[in-house]
């Protein structure tokens, strides 16, 4: 009988490693120089409270997330996985980042020795099924790899991968009944394999005595997604049984497809002591003939460690596009962490071959040169993750957005709003692919055909009967008795009228940039004076009783905001503060409301989303609408305002463990945040290219913006707790404003700040100085 001991002797570095400090595992384990940034980055950051982040292997904006899943439904297990659990279902190929609802988790492969269950059983009792019990101190998890022991089979589980395929490698007992088995009924909301899950239909084959193949669709949030793979095994196995519904059928025969809802394939094999079986699994959204061409292209050979090695090594390269300098290593860990994140999605979306699975659930062959990619939680991410994109990832920025001009072109349902691999889920409010696509345009990118991105956005605009566009367009409101969310829904398309304005500038269009212009004004219709707070309107113009600004609606029918209230609401202007402020009658009683916000008590109603969290007052930094916020005191010339509260939310909003996110992660709209604010600025109005000055954390950083150019950051204080701005200065240039534009630093340059203990009564404080708003 093999003894834990003798099992662990192979893996002994590894598990030795895996109980020291995050900050110090990869360290340890690569010899790797203090100025790494793979050094700095935690996995379990996320993975805990609510943030539904997962800790798996995965490359920057790759296809493929191979992962631990240790339960497959609940809200906080959309990614797969929760760090409260103690035991493991097993290891599935596609999983989402920090969203709010669940979805993927295709192509689940688990190891085991014994009699094979078909089940994963539940979590309360794992040996009723496949599940297996683990501890996290023999977790061990890095950019690109993740690995664990499984207690009950004594296995050890490796995972890395390359953007389109993953590898596991198992490390067996000696065994007379080794098994894997491959779960296509497996998914988010499946449940335990008992029911009827959420699998439409999928179909298994075996195209050789050591590969699978297959594919499935799936009604989860995405309905009807396509999901496809090949996979194969390093050792031929003893047998293969096949299942549907959980009863052993024959294999399929050559060429043929065994189909159904639920389908299972168990591998067997004899092991000795310490036998690693590797499984390689190529993924595709088009078929399994493209998954097995991604296979051969990305992992041709059996060798483990040199994909591992070409995943660290890509995780080295993209985290090294921002360099930050501080001896602040919590700082350090959460910022490196979030740089992580946020470089998961959007997720690349096709084949080796330039095949892709469109939003009309055809394939398509890209143009040469282009990519395709999915997963974009835009209401979340064209806040500050795009904004960012833009500044580090400026070769991806017009992938992005000629895939966004592709989906609206393909899909049945127009603009993007929250597009699922080929599937449009609808998700949230507005169409925010407009800003995005009208960012990139306004900050110059190329490479993308603008006017055919202006007719698809302004048929949105114009024409879409879409979630009250038409009251909006006639009423210049929506009204709460007649659509749900009706102020949010009018203060979203605002903003996406504002970034349509900013193509229609740029192509020549002036008269449409005056009327989207004016029209991003609608939201001033919902502001009721005499309680200063935007208040829901009915179709007669009367507004909604009662009120309470706290409640998301004013009736049980349904919510008048979305994931908000009227106090989060009513600063929800991005891109005419100025505007705003006069509704408030200037400056000293918007700050004072303003103030107000942050000191309220944190009371919520009984029917408010878990969205809503991370709470001053009634601030909430756990939910997007919330993010800008704390910048708006800069455009009423009290910058030092900002620049407190900044500093606060950086250091209490975000911690470096498993629960360290307030809310969840969002695909990296939460890390953006964090990000961009520790450098020191922020963008309120994305698409203007603007950006608002806060309070840096760091001594020094470094930008990279492609192509050798650099941001240079400088921060001059004596105290690592001095958080005000005293000055400024712009490429050399002494400023008296607290902000700056895109282009002053597209080419390069470098801010200079110096930071002092009290606030700065000069700085930012004349109406000379104040940020553009409602400024073409």
């Amino acid at each position: 009988m093999i003894t834990r001991r003798t099992f662990l002797q192979r893996a002994s570095a590894a598990c030795a490693i895996s109980t020291l400090p995050a900050s110090k595992l990869a360290h340890a384990a690569h010899g790797q120089t203090a100025e790494d940034p793979l050094r700095w980055v935690d996995l379990r950051i996320g993975t805990g409270g609510h943030g539904h982040c997962f800790p798996g292997a995965a490359m920057p904006f790759g296809a493929v997330q191979l992962s631990p899943d240790t339960f497959n439904d609940g809200w906080d297990w959309c990614s797969g996985y929760h760090i409260s659990d103690d035991s493991i279902m097993g290891f599935s190929h596609t999983h989402l980042s920090g969203t709010g609802c669940g979805d993927l988790l295709d192509f689940l492969v688990m190891a085991g020795t014994g009699p094979a269950h078909l089940i994963a059983g539940d979590r309360k009792n794992p040996d009723a099924g496949y599940r297996s019990r683990f501890d996290h101190a023999d977790e061990h998890s890095e950019p690109g790899y993740y690995s664990v022991i499984l207690k009950d089979y004594k296995v050890h589980v490796e995972l890395t991968a390359t953007e389109r395929a993953g590898i596991h490698r198992y490390t067996f007992p000696a065994s007379e009944q080794a098994y894997l088995i491959v779960d296509l009924q497996h998914g988010y909301g499946a449940g335990d394999g008992t029911g009827p899950g959420l699998v439409n239909a999928a179909e298994l084959r075996q195209p050789a005595p050591d590969t699978l193949a297959g594919g499935r669709r799936t009604a989860a949030w995405g309905n009807d997604r396509h999901s496809n793979f090949t996979m194969q095994f390093s050792k031929k196995p003893e047998r293969i049984v096949f299942y549907s519904d959980n009863q052993e059928v024959a294999a399929p025969a050559s060429g043929t497809d065994l189909t159904g809802k639920n389908l299972k394939a168990v591998l067997y094999f004899k092991t000795k002591a310490n036998e690693a079986i590797l499984v390689k699994t190529g993924f595709s959204g088009v078929s399994p003939e493209g998954a097995a061409k991604n296979l051969t292209a990305e992992i041709p050979a059996w060798n483990f460690d040199q994909v591992r090695t070409a995943a660290r090594n890509a995780w080295r390269r993209q985290l090294s596009k921002i360099q930050v300098q501080t001896a602040n290593e919590t700082h350090k860990r959460i910022f490196y962490t979030s740089l992580y994140h946020m470089s998961l999605g959007p997720a690349l979306f096709d084949d080796v071959d330039g095949q892709y699975r469109g939003m009309d659930n055809e394939v398509h062959t890209l143009p040469a040169g282009q990519r395709n990619f999915t997963t974009f939680s835009l209401w979340d991410t064209f806040r500050a993750a795009h904004p960012t994109y833009t500044l580090i990832e400026p070769e991806r920025v017009p992938q992005f957005v000629n895939t966004l001009i592709r989906m609206a072109e393909q899909s049945p349902d127009g603009m993007p709003v929250w597009p699922l691999m080929g599937r449009e889920t609808g998700t949230m409010t507005g169409y925010h692919s407009a800003a995005v696509i009208s960012e990139a345009c306004n900050k110059g990118f190329t490479g993308v055909d603008w006017e055919k991105a202006y007719g698809l956005m302004m048929k949105r605009a114009m024409v879409d009967d879409y979630r009250g566009l038409g009251y909006y367009r006639k009423l210049h409101f929506i009204p709460a008795d007649k659509e749900e969310e009706s102020v949010s829904k009018t203060f979203e398309y605002c903003y996406d009228d504002w970034s349509i304005a900013h193509v229609a500038r740029k192509l020549g269009k002036t008269s449409d940039a005056a009327m989207l212009t004016q029209r991003s004004t609608n939201y001033r219709n919902y502001f009721d004076s005499s309680v200063a707070f935007m208040r829901p309107k009915l179709e007669d113009g009367s507004w909604t009783t009662p009120f309470n600004p706290i409640d998301l609606g004013h009736s049980t029918k349904w919510r008048d905001y979305t994931e908000s209230n009227a106090w989060q609401t009513t600063f929800g202007v991005q891109h005419d503060v100025a505007g705003l402020i006069q509704l408030f009658g200037g400056k000293d009683p918007f700050v004072t409301k303003l103030d107000g916000l942050f000191s309220a008590p944190s009371t919520l109603p009984a029917n408010a989303p878990p969205d809503i969290a991370g709470l001053v007052g009634q601030y909430a930094h756990g939910n997007e609408p919330s993010h800008h916020i704390a910048y708006l005191y800069v455009y009423a010339g009290v910058p030092h305002k900002t620049q407190g509260r900044i500093r606060s939310l950086l250091e209490t909003m975000y911690a470096a463990e498993p629960d360290g996110l307030q809310g969840n992660e969002d695909v990296g709209q939460m890390s953006a945040w964090y990000v961009l604010s520790s450098l020191g600025f922020y963008p309120v109005d994305p698409v203007s290219g603007v950006y608002i000055i806060g309070s840096p954390l760091f001594e020094r950083a470094t930008v990279e913006l492609g192509g050798g150019k650099k941001l240079e950051i400088e921060v001059r204080r004596k105290d690592p707790a001095h958080q005000y701005v005293q000055a400024f200065s712009l490429n050399g240039k002494p400023q008296q404003r607290t902000w700056f534009r895109h282009e002053d630093i597209a080419q390069g340059g470098k801010l200079v700040l110096e930071m002092g203990p009290e606030p700065s009564a000069t700085l930012g404080a004349d109406a000379s100085s104040l940020p553009p708003s409602l400024t073409l």
